[in-house]
């Protein structure tokens, strides 16, 4: 059986400003954006990435405190120019730091407005052997 982790729910105070800072800050797809008189829920999905984050005012959603998801790991070809992209859209990043030299030993990361915490790590093979192929579009899309 395979098992895909799909979904990340991310506890945010303020939607309308946490889904600007990752579409136009971070750089994240917007999926959706769904509101009615009952709920509004967005769901974001970086480039390249097979799982998306959620945010919401659902019950499951408002379970956490805003600012309390910590250490959720993203992971680049590049971190220098992922790191550049980010400081030129505005994100507060922090240094770079290599923990090891072998290829994904290179970290760096950023925190939502929320203080969300998010660590970005470099593995240089995603290059040439990517996770999700260039152009693959999801069937459901």
């Amino acid at each position: 059986m395979q098992w895909t982790l799909e979904v990340v729910i991310v506890p945010v105070s303020d939607l309308d400003a946490s889904i600007a800072f990752y579409r136009d800050k971070v750089g994240f797809h917007l999926d959706h954006d769904t509101r009615n008189e009952h709920m509004h829920v967005a769901q974001l999905t970086p480039p390249g990435s097979g799982c998306s984050i959620v945010l919401g005012d659902l019950p499951s959603q408002r379970a956490m405190e805003p600012g309390s998801l910590k250490g959720v790991q993203l992971v680049v070809a590049d971190a220098a120019a992922a790191h550049a992209e980010l400081q030129s859209r505005g994100v507060s990043v922090s240094d770079i730091t290599v923990f090891d030299d072998r290829d994904g030993g290179t970290f760096f990361g950023f925190d939502d407005p929320d203080g969300n915490a998010w660590a970005i790590q470099e593995i240089k093979a995603r290059a040439e052997r990517p996770l999700i192929p260039e152009g693959y579009t999801a069937p459901w899309a």
